[in-house]
């Protein structure tokens, strides 16, 4: 990579205003691999000027201006998707087959997505004697994460090119050799200059001259639910949009008539998914309580499966977690499992046996777990299940409910009719039930400390759109 030391301000690669650089760790071995550069808010200052020129012109462009960029854009990711899943999985420890698969792959499926959804989206309709117009916001701010850094980059970046808003980019400084691709995807595509713009940095000082900036009007931030209150708390003076994908602690409820043994299964899977960086992961699992034990016993068998190792090698299921920060997070969160009472099933604090450089976590099942202890209230973001045992589906619901967050719920049940009644009480932005396929088209955010807004699909594009009333608009007979 030739720009990593460089951000991509008004279509050029420049240097920062104020050299400042930082080592890119690759979880797997604690080595650093790579350097960027941190921006300062003279960098934001210059891209946030080059957003507001381009402006001027992009957002005025027809739909089929705009769609052919996003074609564009679609065809040289594809092209680049090799590259792509490399470094997702040297900076955030993603196996390599996932994070070409499933990383890179949820990368071009929202692109794809939002190209079908503008071929057909309405920005405008008559209403009575007035016009109704759906127009882009502006210039909008891009906070991204480190743990589906493509996911959450390509669901902002792809409804602000839809819409004709201009932007400027804060990816993770954890992991933001991604980004600087994707910076050069938008190059190659031949994006009009100062549509998008790529600052690196860290939230301090690039996230808060974003956030706070006046000629900023939408920010739109994924990360957590602390650093989203900091985001919108610099947004306010200047009252702009604030749009928050925030943390989350799901529930996962199985009714007593489900297969127990396919139901605990997939729910392990799906908890331990992505190393269990995973804002939306299935962590807190009820059963009903006469089946308690025989759960935990499934558990156990299936969390046992999985193969902890180095991104790179062949046979690895789960990677490292992202840093040291996380993985002491971590650690300290399953001792307080144990300090608490819980019982651990698997797993428990430290490495695996075998691996003892890297920020890999055992995969972790509590079972027994109570409502009022830590690893059932706080989000942990690492493979670590919680076993909750219920005595009537109302209590698990209530329990479910009972959280500050409310991104998502998982219901498993043969009854249908029985989870679509759940599903409806179910106080998140998402419900899947019975562990359906993923879908782009699904709008998703979240309730309550979760967030706010939703993203993918047409529910993203609207987030950047202002609405218009113009009356008189047709002429009076």
């Amino acid at each position: 990579m030739s720009h990593n030391l460089q951000f991509y301000i008004d279509g050029a690669w420049v240097d920062p205003a104020v050299p400042n650089t930082l080592d890119v760790i690759d979880p797997s071995n604690e080595d650093a691999f790579a350097q960027i550069s941190l921006g300062s808010k003279a960098d934001v200052d210059e891209a946030v000027a080059a957003a507001k020129r381009a402006f001027a012109s992009f957002g005025f462009t027809s739909v089929e201006e705009r769609l052919d960029i996003l074609n564009r854009v679609i065809e040289i990711y594809k092209k680049r998707s090799k590259d792509l899943a490399l470094a997702v999985s040297r900076e955030m420890g993603a196996p390599r087959q996932m994070a070409l698969d499933s990383q890179v792959g949820v990368g071009q499926a929202h692109l794809e997505k939002m190209a079908e959804v503008l071929k057909a989206f309405q920005f405008r309709h008559v209403k009575g004697s007035s016009l109704i117009v759906k127009e882009p916001i502006g210039v909008v701010g891009l906070i991204t994460p480190w743990n589906w850094p493509l996911n959450q980059i390509t669901c902002k970046v792809g409804p602000a090119l839809a819409a004709g808003c201009t932007m400027v980019l804060k990816p993770s400084e954890i992991a933001p050799l991604d980004a600087v691709i994707f910076a050069e995807i938008i190059d190659e595509a031949g994006v009009p200059k100062g549509v998008f713009n790529l600052v690196n940095g860290d939230g301090p000082t690039v996230g808060q001259a974003l956030a706070s900036h006046p000629d900023v009007d939408m920010m739109s931030f994924t990360g957590s639910t602390r650093a989203g209150i900091l985001v919108a708390k610099a947004a306010a003076d200047t009252v702009k949009r604030v749009h928050q994908e925030l943390g989350g602690k799901s529930a996962n409820i199985l009714f007593p008539d489900v297969d127990l043994e396919r139901a605990v299964t997939k729910g392990v899977a799906g908890c331990f998914s992505n190393s269990g960086q995973s804002c939306n992961a299935p962590t807190r699992m009820f059963v009903p309580r006469d089946r308690h034990d025989e759960a935990a016993s499934y558990a156990k068998r299936a969390a046992e499966k999985f193969t902890v190792g180095p991104a790179d090698a062949p046979g690895s299921k789960l990677g490292p977690v992202v840093s040291q920060l996380q993985f002491d997070k971590i650690q300290d969160l399953i001792q307080s499992g144990i300090d608490e009472g819980a019982t651990l099933v698997t797993g428990g604090p430290g490495r695996p046996a075998e691996l003892n450089r890297g920020y890999y976590v055992r995969p972790t099942v509590f079972a027994n777990v109570t409502h009022d202890m830590r690893i059932a209230t706080e989000e942990i973001f690492g493979p670590v299940l919680s076993i909750m045992p219920y005595d009537t589906v109302e209590q698990a619901v209530e329990q479910a409910n009972d959280t500050v967050f409310g991104l998502a719920s998982y219901i498993q049940a043969k009854d249908i009719e029985k989870a679509r009644q759940v599903a409806a009480r179910m106080r998140s932005g998402n419900v899947y039930i019975n562990y359906p396929s993923w879908d782009a088209g699904l709008p998703f955010g979240g309730y309550k400390q979760s967030g706010n807004g939703r993203e993918y699909a047409e529910y993203g594009l609207e987030d950047f759109l202002e609405i218009k009333g113009i009356a008189g608009y047709e002429a009076a007979e």
